[in-house]
């Protein structure tokens, strides 16, 4: 054979080869490219968050602003809503029936009541491996204590919507009505009864407006330092917060005072969620708790019932110990699970898509909506004008409400644009971050909390129900507050002294506990 042919067919046969591995490399990155182009379609549990628009439409998935969502991130999404006062409950029967979407959102972390166990029973799978190589943003940003609260026995489960400051609620006031009162901003709890009485006599119908739970409307419980649904250390044992008998029957006191003065609504143990906004939103109470971030909304909705009414956050009241505020969050708002029946291949796209939220695309979107509708760009910034009719406000609240991974403390690029975002953002950075009130917290929740329902903390910001019954009825007179060591002993009876063995014990070991300490 004669070698230059020789050489010849070995170089055709390599470069034939490299063109059959350019082709077969080629051919790689098209499937690549087009199954990158594929909609990523899975289904999804999520929470109304008490959005009136989200609770009104027929169809969340046929709303214009999910359909963008699924433009803007290639998706092909299945929104499963779940009525927030339901939230629990819908969530428990989705369980129990096995009919468990691709992504579940909680209102918490891993192991919480709304999960109902499902972590720990293999429903939903471990995700760090993933968030490590498919999620960087997120794992950069998110804090410690929040990856804490969505893990369990050291494995990551749930993706969190993060707090950066977990102090979020807020001492709102009636500012126009104070000025008609000449009272300054009450400092002290004996101040705040006197401006609620001066409100009483210019005809405000609920100087200050509480709600059935003591929920979001537990500033004296705050000010004494004896939040029902919060667990402390006194002398060698864990122990919840009403064992304080002198400060919690004076704040029950104060609470007396008020009922019968008519400072607080008679119905007020039976008052919902709804009818508490409905009574605020209408003009008819001076003074409430709510999270800080609902300056905006509060003042655009009243305004609409009362065009002269302003509104503002005041510092809360401090008792005699000078505490004041209300209980610290935990560090996460909401968290995502995948589904264990999940591919990981489909897992690995749906944390791709969390990921997404961080980028400033995401941010624009759910800060502003759609170019060229609700905002517009003029040199390179946004002009957008914020809603200011109730409807339109649950409407821009409803795409937030799909803006699932984020620092959740405030949305800085919308509420610096409008003077009512710039007031809340300083009223939440120099009020309400030097207030507030820890706790010692567990995750996974205690054992003995289902074993004894009754007397374990309904929620984080809810008493047991037995604490919470007797505490209603010393206020509308039908037991009396010197019996509260009474209350104490029937609820060591009724199983507290077993949960407070295993509070003690787990907190001696460092088990599962997260201790979060009073602001000032």
């Amino acid at each position: 054979m004669n070698p230059l042919w020789g050489k010849v067919g070995i170089g055709v046969l390599a470069i034939s080869m490299i063109a059959g591995c350019s082709s077969e490399v080629a051919d790689q990155k098209k499937g690549e490219t087009a199954k990158a182009k594929e909609k990523l379609k899975f289904s999804m549990s999520v929470t109304t968050s008490g959005n009136k628009y989200a609770e009104k439409s027929a169809d969340v998935n046929k709303e214009k602003w999910v359909m963008k969502l699924e433009e803007l991130s290639n998706t092909d999404l299945d929104f499963k809503m779940i009525p927030l006062k339901d939230f629990d409950a819908k969530m428990s029967l989705m369980f129990a029936s096995n009919e468990i979407p691709d992504v579940v959102q909680n209102v918490g972390g891993a192991t919480t009541k709304g999960m109902s166990g499902s972590v720990e029973a293999g429903v939903f799978m471990p995700l760090d491996d993933l968030l490590k190589e498919y999620a960087p943003n997120i794992m950069k940003a998110v804090p410690k204590e929040a990856w804490q609260e969505t893990s369990y026995n050291g494995k990551v489960y749930g993706i969190p919507s993060w707090l950066s400051n977990p102090s979020r609620r807020a001492t709102f006031i009636r500012s126009d009505l104070l000025a008609q009162t000449g009272l300054a901003a009450p400092k002290t709890v004996d101040e705040f009864l006197n401006v609620m009485r001066a409100f009483k006599k210019l005809g405000v119908e609920n100087p200050y407006q509480l709600r059935e739970n003591f929920k979001y409307a537990d500033t004296i419980l705050g000010s004494f330092d004896v939040l029902p649904s919060q667990f402390e250390v006194q002398g060698e044992q864990v122990v919840p917060k009403f064992f304080d008998v002198e400060n919690m029957t004076k704040a029950l006191q104060s609470y007396k005072t008020m009922f019968d003065e008519g400072l607080i609504p008679k119905d007020f143990a039976s008052i919902s969620s709804t009818d508490y906004g409905k009574n605020i939103e209408s003009g008819k109470s001076g003074m409430w708790s709510a999270n800080a971030q609902g300056l905006s909304n509060y003042r655009n909705k009243i305004k609409t019932a009362v065009p002269a009414a302003k509104v503002d956050i005041i510092p809360s009241p401090r008792g005699p110990e000078n505490q004041g505020g209300h209980l610290l969050y935990s560090s996460i708002n909401t968290s995502y699970y995948i589904n264990s029946k999940v591919s990981k291949e489909k897992a690995i796209q749906i944390i791709r898509f969390f990921e997404w939220m961080t980028t400033p695309e995401a941010e624009r979107y759910f800060s502003f909506g759609i170019e060229g509708d609700t905002y517009t760009m003029e040199n390179n910034q946004v002009k957008f004008t914020p809603p200011t009719k109730p409807e339109d406000i649950d409407e821009d609240g409803f795409r937030g409400m799909f803006w699932f991974v984020h620092d959740a403390k405030y949305n800085k690029a919308k509420e610096e644009l409008t003077p009512e975002g710039r007031d809340m953002m300083q009223a939440l950075d120099t009020i309400v971050s030097k207030e507030g009130l820890g706790s010692v917290r567990f995750v996974p929740a205690l054992e003995t909390f289902s074993r004894y329902p009754d007397i374990a903390p309904q929620g984080d910001d809810v008493g047991p129900k037995l604490i919470i019954d007797h505490m209603i009825k010393m206020i509308y007179g039908k037991e009396q507050i010197a019996d509260w060591p009474k209350v104490i002993e029937e609820y060591k009876n009724k199983g507290g002294n077993e949960m407070i063995k295993e509070a003690t014990e787990r907190y001696k070991k460092g088990n599962g506990v997260i201790v979060s300490t009073n602001r000032s």
